[in-house]
């Protein structure tokens, strides 16, 4: 059974189909916004006697119910090489295809987009509301060998999106200069954006208390021979720690809370970086 995540959105829905977000759109919905002369709302069955009466000029006032509406939901993936890093891309493909199973129940359009050096056209899924127009998408990225020697296609994904506010989850490993993730951050902004950063934990450590070990650069493929020793391993997590307080600054300076995947994809984390 595929896992659920259940997302939800901190400004009110636009748009126009019906769903399940919270709008202020719409006047025969179920969640009370407010009160409107009877010619601009002419339904006499809202009728609100109480508020007609306390009206200064004797006019004739009608509840008005917003109704709840439908948002587009998209992934938005880097798919360059350092994203072939052990179990990653299954991670990516586990989420996009619970995300695009949640969308489907709640009633909202799901889309992705990956990029390497360019947008991937062969991978690109516009906004669906088809339970299966995912499915192609999911299974290319289980057996995906990725290559790309960068991620600069995700400056141009916005162009994919939906013109209107989307719910955007960006998935990578952000191994990018922190000023390019910046600029990245800002060209998303028009959209109400997740960060999500997959990292795993192997690819900052090794396993052997010392000796002799290969390290090698996915996307530059660059390899040189280290000599790996106890103070070798601290300095290494020591700059771990330090690239990730410095995400967390990028990210909060464009007052966004990102969601760190550190292995194995979990619906019910995703689920709780909302209701937190």
């Amino acid at each position: 059974m595929i896992p659920e995540i259940h997302y939800r959105i901190g400004n009110p829905a636009l748009g126009h189909f019906p769903g399940h977000h919270r709008s202020r759109r719409g006047d025969s919905g179920f969640e009370f916004r407010g009160h409107a002369s009877l010619l601009d709302a002419p339904d006499p069955r809202r009728l609100d006697l109480h508020a007609s009466l306390r009206d200064p000029f004797g006019n004739w006032s009608v509840r008005i119910y917003s109704q709840r509406k439908a948002i587009p939901v998209a992934v938005l993936a880097d798919l360059s090489a350092s994203m072939g890093f052990d179990a990653k891309l299954g991670v990516v493909a586990d989420f996009v295809d619970s995300l695009a199973w949640s969308a489907w129940r709640t009633g909202d359009s799901f889309g992705f987009v990956g990029c390497d050096e360019r947008v991937r056209e062969d991978l690109l899924l516009p906004q669906s509301r088809s339970r299966a127009a995912a499915g192609e998408v999911t299974a290319r990225l289980r057996t995906l060998d990725p290559e790309g020697r960068s991620a600069a296609g995700l400056a141009q994904a916005h162009r994919y999106l939906p013109q209107r506010r989307t719910l955007v989850f960006l998935l990578s490993d952000f191994h990018l200069p922190l000023d390019e993730v910046s600029r990245l951050l800002v060209g998303l902004s028009a959209h109400e954006l997740v960060p999500v950063v997959l990292w795993d934990r192997r690819e900052f450590a090794l396993s052997a208390e010392r000796g002799l070990a290969q390290v090698a650069d996915p996307e530059s493929g660059r390899q040189r021979l280290v000599w790996w020793r106890p103070a070798l391993r601290e300095r290494w997590a020591g700059e771990l720690a330090q690239r990730r307080e410095a995400l967390l600054a990028v990210f909060a300076a464009q007052r966004l809370r990102p969601l760190f995947v550190e292995g194995a994809f979990d619906a019910d984390a995703v689920t709780r970086h909302f209701h937190a």
